[in-house]
């Protein structure tokens, strides 16, 4: 049990280092890292996971809210209705979902592995969008087409019910509709994207305090400083490490990782 708690203490570290390098991608992991080598439910990994996410990223994106060395147009049209989203969904929708849902083919469903499973396939579709990549997405500030706000902020809307249901940040998805959608230059959508996954995670989070869980504040506080420590390290390195390489690496490896929770969750 110590060894699963010390790799699960690195697992955090490397989660915030992650994050401060792409803008995106760590958070994905936080929930499995809980779950599985530290033994905490997943409903409550999801509401540790929000709080722990949001706090790093608000800590890696500092910085460019004291400086304004990010997009506040994109920040309003894709931030403000996933804030709302993710809050309902906290506060209400996941709560609102029962313990035992039946059984399916045999299979008896819970609330706690269907977050498992929907956070599977999270991963799958995020690891499916690092490794595709995008070849031209240093050259988006020059692309002369018209920002789509109304697709944005929509997207907003389904990211932050995503966030509130499995207590992933989003960067993933946020970062390429930053990039797609509003056109923003790839630096500036990873600057945006920090601080919206900061103010969403922190919003859906509160949902959660408002709720019947307990939070053992003393662990999450110790696992703060670890991913902190971890996104201003990784900020560093970022404008050393060629983005697409290890995007393209970490795709693999969440697939791979997605592969195994689902293959976990069936034969369990």
């Amino acid at each position: 049990m110590l060894t699963l708690e010390i790799i699960g203490y690195l697992s955090i570290f490397l989660m915030g280092m992650t994050l401060g390098i792409i803008g995106a991608g760590g958070s994905i992991l936080t929930v499995p890292i809980l779950v599985y080598l530290f033994a905490i439910s997943p409903t409550l990994a999801t509401a540790y996971s929000l709080a722990l996410v949001g706090a790093t990223a608000l800590a890696g994106g500092l910085k460019h809210l004291i400086h304004g060395t990010f997009d506040r147009e994109a920040f309003l049209i894709f931030g403000i209705p996933s804030i709302v989203s993710v809050y309902l969904s906290r506060r209400f929708l996941l709560p609102a979902i029962p313990e035992n849902l039946g059984t399916l083919a045999g299979i008896e469903v819970t609330r706690d592995g269907l977050i498992m499973l929907l956070f599977s396939t999270l991963m799958l579709a995020a690891a499916a969008l690092m490794i595709r990549g995008k070849k031209n997405t240093e050259a988006t500030d020059q692309n002369t087409a018209k920002p789509r706000h109304l697709i944005a902020a929509v997207e907003g809307l389904v990211v932050g019910a995503i966030t509130g249901m499995v207590g992933a940040g989003g960067g993933f998805l946020i970062v390429p509709v930053m990039i797609w959608l509003l056109k923003l230059p790839i630096r500036v959508a990873v600057a945006t994207s920090l601080l919206v996954i900061a103010a969403k995670s922190l919003i859906g989070f509160i949902g959660d305090l408002q709720g019947p869980q307990v939070i053992d504040w003393g662990f999450l506080l110790g696992l703060f400083a670890l991913s902190s420590t971890g996104i201003l390290v990784g900020s560093r390195f970022s404008k050393k490490i060629p983005t697409a390489y290890l995007q393209r690496g970490f795709g693999w490896f969440i697939l791979i990782a997605g592969i195994l929770i689902i293959g976990r969750e069936f034969s369990s």
